[in-house]
């Protein structure tokens, strides 16, 4: 059981997500970490703290921390760079789960996941640190995701399918069964992949099968 009170790092629209996933899990929010507003000012109603130069003050340790950053390719960089920056300093981000959704209790989650509204994850998934698993997303059976990837609203993963570290599968996009995602890769919204993808590729939906470029 959590008692330290929160502190979300980013005050955008996926702070705003994780500002609501923290309540509804019933826990104390303190306020936000942020460059964009005054340290004094409130966002959402949350008082601003300063940004991250706050982390290196003795009273860093009295509280545990939420990335309200997300992990779109333009913020997947930042998110990890903070998450790293937490993890340096010894501070807590605790994995958080919205009450809706569907965790199999075979399933081994890393340090700093996001399981946001309404994801179902089946048995014997697994998936790696300060990953995001996005509203309404389905990981099957035997998954594997890796660190800092981000699986994003409504899409798909279908049995056994493994991905690389800082992967991106795009909104409402398919995956099928057994396939291989390679380290920062890119599924675009609305894709269904239908075999393996390299690492440091994009796979752009409505080209099946000649979609591959390199980023």
């Amino acid at each position: 059981m959590l008692t330290k009170p929160f502190i979300i790092l980013g005050a955008g629209g996926h702070a705003a997500v994780i500002h609501d996933l923290l309540d509804c899990l019933g826990h104390e929010v303190a306020g936000v970490m942020t460059p964009e507003f005054a340290a004094g000012s409130h966002w959402q109603g949350l008082p601003v703290l300063g940004n991250d130069d706050f982390l290196d003050q003795p009273s860093a340790a009295n509280y545990v921390y939420a990335l309200g950053v997300g992990l779109m390719p333009n913020q997947a960089r930042l998110r990890s760079k903070l998450f790293a920056a937490l993890m340096t300093k010894g501070l807590d981000v605790p994995t958080l789960i919205h009450p809706s959704a569907v965790v199999a209790h075979s399933v081994r989650l890393g340090q700093g996941v996001q399981i946001l509204a309404g994801v179902v994850v089946q048995v014997q998934a697994v998936i790696g640190d300060n990953a995001l698993i996005n509203t309404r997303a389905s990981v099957d059976h035997h998954c594997a995701i890796g660190a800092h990837s981000h699986v994003a609203p409504g899409a798909v993963l279908c049995g056994g399918v493994r991905t690389g570290d800082s992967v991106f599968v795009g909104a409402g996009a398919t995956v099928i069964q057994g396939l291989e995602i390679g380290s920062r890769a890119e599924v675009g919204a609305g894709a269904t992949l239908l075999r393996s993808l390299p690492a440091d590729t994009r796979f752009i939906p409505g080209r099946p099968h000649q979609g591959i470029k390199e980023k």
